[in-house]
């Protein structure tokens, strides 16, 4: 159980890896939090442009 098995977080750490026994990143509880309450921008729908019609030369 040591640099080699895959299995451990000194594993991960040795092969640069990450799983469950190594998470990436640590989440923190203000971290959380902050996520949760961002606003999201709402835009507005595009405009269609609106075709315009072909003058009939006699």
């Amino acid at each position: 159980m040591g640099k080699g098995d895959r299995k451990t977080a000194k594993g991960k750490r040795y092969v640069s890896s990450y799983g469950n026994a190594r998470k990436s990143a640590v989440a923190k509880a203000g971290v959380a939090a902050t996520a949760t309450t961002r606003k999201t921008v709402v835009k507005a729908p595009a405009k269609k442009a609106v075709a315009k019609k072909a003058v009939a030369k006699a």
